[in-house]
């Protein structure tokens, strides 16, 4: 039975994560019933990165198996799904093709805002305070030469071990809008967002360089996590090619 890759985008404000959960809307969910609603039958979709409770994706991507695809499922899809979900493609791969084992990385994108605007509440943080951003520069780079991140995960959190390979740890300082990127070929659970806030407090003066460079050496988790609804799931990568779109 062949294999596709579902290329998806959405605006996590309205949902409870990225996977199927129990008497709880989910991105899963609502594509499952509109597979459901299309093909008339129930189908298994496997998810390639967990977002949170109210985290957004630029693109994430499921796996699937079924017979055939009709040439209009995309679209017909599309008009199924609420407004908040997109779904941007469907490819066909080989048989063994894993969205989630055969990622070789992903890149996530915080973003905030220091001036109000009514438009951007939903997508980004209100942060309206004074910066030093030099310090949350040098902070971002600190990161990029770190590999063990067990203080910037979730308790609880079921991982063979902490360790993490940084690709890209940089802040973008605009005008009105600062984001943070950050990727890596894995990320913990709350990891980007405790990394954000961390970097945030630093940077209004609230830890001193060493405090913030002592959380890579202790073993205790960082306290401090910026909302959800800052985050964005920007990419995930694969080797070139890998999906022929």
């Amino acid at each position: 039975m062949p294999r596709y890759f579902l290329e998806v985008a959405y605006k996590g404000t309205r949902y409870s994560g990225f996977q199927i959960q129990q008497n709880a809307s989910t991105i899963q969910s609502e594509i499952e019933k509109a597979f459901a609603v299309l093909f008339r039958n129930t189908l298994s979709l496997t998810g390639s990165s967990r977002t949170d409770a109210g985290v957004h994706a630029l693109q994430n991507y499921f796996h699937f198996d079924h017979a055939e695809m009709h040439p209009q499922a995309v679209y017909k899809l599309n008009a199924i799904l609420p407004d908040d979900i997109v779904i941007k493609g469907i490819y066909e791969m080989h048989e063994s093709a894993h969205c989630r084992f055969d990622a070789v990385s992903r890149e996530y994108e915080y973003k905030i805002y220091r001036f109000k605007n009514p438009f951007l509440k939903d997508t980004a943080y209100y942060y309206p305070y004074a910066l030093n951003t030099s310090v949350m520069q040098e902070a971002a780079a600190f990161i990029r030469e770190q590999s063990h991140f067990q203080t910037f995960s979730k308790a609880h959190t079921q991982v063979a071990n902490y360790n993490c390979t940084i690709l890209k740890s940089i802040w973008v300082f605009e005008k009105d809008i600062i984001t943070y990127t950050v990727a890596a070929n894995r990320f913990l659970r709350g990891m980007v967002r405790m990394l954000t806030a961390s970097m945030l407090r630093l940077g209004r003066g609230q830890l001193t360089l060493e405090q913030y460079k002592n959380y890579f050496i202790n073993t205790d988790r960082c306290v401090f996590s910026a909302p959800a609804h800052g985050l964005f799931l920007k990419e995930v990568q694969y080797k070139p090619k890998y999906v022929q779109q």
